[in-house]
Order: structure tokens, then sequence, then C-alpha cells
């Protein structure tokens, strides 16, 4: 289990993010700055970050584990930006900014006076990164949903058994790769502002958009619509290009074999006394094996289904094929426990009583890595300390900096 660091020295310590997000995207993308040091502020209305709702599950004190899962590493402060004093308070504390971090529907942050432009006026060096669903154009009335994108998206129509109906995918896995895009986004800007020249930084926006994030994301799906007119079908398990790459029935249970080549898929028929597959013209090379999918699985399972899981596992992954059982989340934890992941960290709360159990940050580098120092923040914990949190930072001093 990974050790909890209190001090900030990382690679972003110095960097202070003013957080306007809510629910996914945005706050996976302001922790994974905060777990490198930044100093994350996240402006919440009286109610709260949406996700703060979304319950069950809880943990054992009653806090959405939802909520607790994206927002580590950050100090929350209540603000109500359509009051002259909650407006005046984080115009001071976007005065002292790095970058500004927003997903609110398109529109919104100009009507509250935030947007990138009236943020310059503030603050002309400021990078401001806006994260919508389908962009700020046409497409800026849709709602920003996870599960509204994979299904516009595409995702949807190569999820799910081939002989059933779509499926979504088990997690918003769309805000969190736009999350991560906007990650890159501010890291790119950030280099972009230090090798400046000085005093000719004029700050940067950035726009991420949940739709994009898809399409990009279907790499050799999207790569096949576009250049092979070949529209993408659901396979199940199953992959459009490499065979046996998929679910096979072992005697107890089901078996995952991922055999990328030739190399293992020879090692494989030999390990599975199968040999003569290596020659048959069907299954001699990757094409032929791809086209006749179905007709291999029915072979390799009819031998598949004499042994229990764990054995072929064991057999196969000693020399080299993967393979693997299909684990539940709890048996996924104690698989990397057993490889010595360090998947998991405890962050002890502010009064030291209790412990939130969260997955590490999955960049690593050594000696500069991620920092677990603040534990999810209660609503508004910080706000009493809002007029210190405005004052804490010489502005004038970083201003030779952009």
């Amino acid at each position: 289990m990974a050790t909890p660091a209190h001090a900030n020295d990382g690679i972003l310590s110095g960097i202070r993010v003013l957080d306007f997000s809510r629910v996914l995207a945005g706050p996976y993308a302001t922790m994974t700055l905060a777990d490198f040091g930044a100093d994350v502020i996240k402006i919440e209305s009286a109610d709260g970050d949406d996700t703060r709702g979304w319950r069950p599950p809880v943990d054992g004190q009653g806090v959405s584990t939802y909520f607790s899962s994206v927002n580590r590493n950050k100090r929350s402060v209540i603000l109500d930006l359509r009051s002259p004093e909650g407006k005046a308070q984080a115009q001071e504390l976007l005065a002292t900014a790095d970058v500004v971090i927003e997903n609110f529907r398109p529109g919104v942050m100009t009507k509250l006076g935030f947007n990138f432009e009236e943020a310059k006026k503030i603050n002309p060096g400021i990078i401001y990164c806006s994260i919508t669903g389908f962009g700020s154009g046409k497409g800026a009335g849709l709602a920003g949903y996870d599960l509204l994108v994979q299904a516009l998206g595409g995702l949807m129509s190569v999820t799910g058994p081939q002989d059933g109906g779509p499926t979504k995918v088990g997690v918003a896995l769309i805000d969190i790769m736009t999350g991560m895009n906007a990650v890159q986004g501010i890291l790119l800007a950030l280099t972009a502002r230090k090798d400046a020249d000085p005093g000719q930084w004029k700050g940067q926006l950035i726009q991420v958009d949940l739709m994009t994030t898809l399409l990009a994301a279907m790499t050799n799906q999207a790569s096949a619509a576009l250049n092979a007119g070949v529209t993408p079908v659901r396979l199940g398990n199953a992959h459009p290009s490499i065979s046996p790459y998929e679910l096979y029935d072992a005697h107890d249970r089901p078996l995952l074999i991922a055999v990328g080549n030739d190399k293992q898929f020879h090692t494989l028929v030999r390990l599975m006394e199968m040999e003569h597959l290596a020659t048959d013209p069907r299954f001699a090379d990757n094409p032929s094996r791809a086209t006749h999918r179905e007709q291999l699985r029915e072979l390799l399972e009819g031998v598949l289904t004499t042994q229990p899981g764990a054995h072929w596992v064991a057999l196969l992954s000693a020399e080299g094929v993967p393979a693997g059982l299909v684990n539940t989340l709890p048996e996924a934890f104690d698989f990397a426990d057993s490889l010595g992941l360090d998947a998991v960290v405890e962050i002890p709360t502010a009064d030291g009583e209790h412990q939130f159990r969260q997955v590490v940050n999955p960049i690593h580098i050594p000696g500069r890595g991620a920092s677990y120092r603040l534990a999810p923040p209660s609503l508004g914990e910080h706000s009493e300390d809002v007029r210190w949190l405005s004052l804490d930072k010489d502005v004038e001093g970083r201003e030779g900096a952009r």
C-alpha cells in the first residue's frame, strides 16, 4: 500500500488552479494536477458538487464514494458567484491563479462574468481550460453526459454482445479521458508559458469536449470507418482484427486469451496439444484467424473446457501467452497487490480519526511522484480561509514569470 505524503514539493508545486468544475471530467483533471503539487481551490455553490449527493454507495463516514474518488488534495470554498461578495472573492482568487478550469454549459461562465476574456482582464496571463460535452458551437445546447456521448459518439454501437443490443462501458470512461486531455492541454500551456519571452505571454484558452475525445479514442475503429468504408459492429469480447483475442469458456469459468502474433499462437496450440492448427490454412496467420474466428473458437473451447481456467492461466502465462481470469474489482486489487504495484493509498482525514482508501495516481515518476496530502474536503471546509487564500500569493512577483 502506498504511503501518503504531506510535504508539497511536487513538480507542479507553486501552481494554483481555480477549479469551477464539478462531477467527473473536470474534477479528475484537477485531482491529477493536485496530486503532483498544484494548489487546487475547488469553488462550490452552497449545494456543492452534484456528486456529493450521488449515493449510495457511501464510505464509513457517509461520504459519497463517487465524490471522494476524484476530489483529494483540494480545498473547498463556497462562493455564490451571482452575489457581489462572492464574485469579488472569486476575482481576488483569480488574480492569484495560474490556471482556471470549468465545465459549465457553454455560456454560463459568460453570464457569471468569468469567461476567458473576462478572466484575462483580471489576470492577463491566465491559462483557462473549458470542458464541454459537444463544443461551444451548434452542440452547445446538448447535455454533456458521458452516457449520451457514448451513444452519439458510436461507442455503444461497438460495445455489447454480438447478438444483443448496444451497451455502455462500465464506468464513465469518456469523462475520464476528457479529463486526461484537459491535463495534457494545461501542461502544454504551462510549458509554452515557461518558454515564452518575458512579458510576451498573453494567456491561453484550452477547449476540450467529450465528443471529440471519444471519436479520437475510437482509434482503429474510427480509422476503419474513415479509410476502409467499414461500419464497425458489436463483436462481444472479440476483436475485429486479431484472433484468438477474447473470452473463452474453460471448465469452470471464462478465460481471457489475448494472442497478438503468430509466435504466441504457435505456443498456444503447442501447449494445448493442437499443433496441427498452426499449419491449418484457416489459422496459419492472423488475417486468416480473424476471418475464421468462430471456427477457431469452437476448436479451442473443445479443449479449454476440459480443465479449470486457473490451469490454463498457469500453463499459458508461464510461456508468454497472455491469459487471465475475469476478476471482480476486489480480486483486481488483490492481484495488483500480489504484483507489488501499491495501487491503494490511505489518506487520513484532517482530524486524523478516519482513513480514505483510494487508488493511487497511475503516473509514476521516481523521486517526483504524486503525493497525497489532503483527504477529499467536506463542503466549504476551507471557506473561512478564503481571504487568506486570496492574499497568500505574490501577484506582482508572479507577473514577471508569465
